[in-house]
């Protein structure tokens, strides 16, 4: 039996015997999906194009429209993107009653649109598949806001309050959600398994949360194609694929 065998074999048992597991995803379940990451050298999204900052977004009508310009006419590879087996093999866990909560550092959308209720995924980073005001939080649709766009070439301000709209996304230099955040450290606290799944465990504190787990005891197994700075305290680690990976263990293949 090879090495990435054994891992497999032992994250199948570590599922078999938790009650309450938690799974953590990072860019790498969704590149499957054929969505580019952010942060890659020479491939990611940040090294094409510099990324607009909060306080630009939201001091900058130019800044913002730019944004929404890159938005609107860019590649929808995001947008058009389905499911893969990794989400698929995840919502069956959901379903099974053995994943209590996803936390995800995606903005995606396909942990829902594989199945898994709302209530269960926790966006750390925000969700890029609609727009709020920044402040009311009233919910707008991007196939609205596109059009708004395509006819006078801006998003015009909130039609409820007059603030500023906003992909719901989290940008560089704007705090990180106060809600998903305690969402996240409530789920920690009470699993007894993470299962961290296409994460570099690089940007934080995102990816204090493993971390966390381990040090308050649950059993902590990562699958992701490259070496995590947490390989060492990790007691499973399976460097494959996440979808063939994942599809094995829950038997969806």
């Amino acid at each position: 039996m090879k090495v990435s065998e054994e891992a497999i074999q032992a994250l199948g048992e570590a599922i078999d015997g938790a009650q309450r597991i938690v799974c953590f995803t990072g860019a790498g379940i969704s590149t499957e999906s054929g969505i580019p990451d952010f942060r890659s050298p020479g491939t990611g999204l940040w090294t094409k194009i510099k990324p607009i900052q909060f306080q630009d977004f939201v001091s900058s009508e130019t800044a913002r429209q730019e944004s929404w310009s890159r938005k609107f006419s860019g590649e929808r590879t995001m947008e058009n993107a389905v499911p893969n087996s990794g989400h698929k093999a995840l919502a069956r866990l959901v379903e099974m009653g053995k994943c209590a909560a996803i936390i995800t550092q995606n903005v995606d959308n396909l942990h829902q649109d594989s199945g898994v209720p709302e209530d269960k995924v926790i966006e750390l980073h925000g969700n890029a598949s609609y727009a709020t005001c920044l402040s009311c939080q009233t919910r707008y649709e991007m196939a609205d806001l596109e059009k708004q766009f395509k006819q006078i070439s801006r998003v015009e301000p909130c039609s409820r309050c007059g603030g500023i709209i906003k992909t719901a996304t989290i940008s560089f230099g704007q705090a990180m959600p106060e809600r998903e955040m305690m969402r996240a450290q409530q789920a920690v606290e009470q699993c007894d398994l993470m299962i961290v799944l296409g994460s570099s465990l690089s940007v934080y504190p995102a990816a204090g949360f493993p971390e966390f787990a381990k040090r308050l005891g649950a059993g902590l197994a990562i699958v992701n194609r490259e070496e995590t700075p947490l390989d060492d305290m990790a007691d499973i680690v399976v460097r494959e694929q996440i979808g063939s990976t994942m599809s094995l263990v829950v038997g969806l293949n």
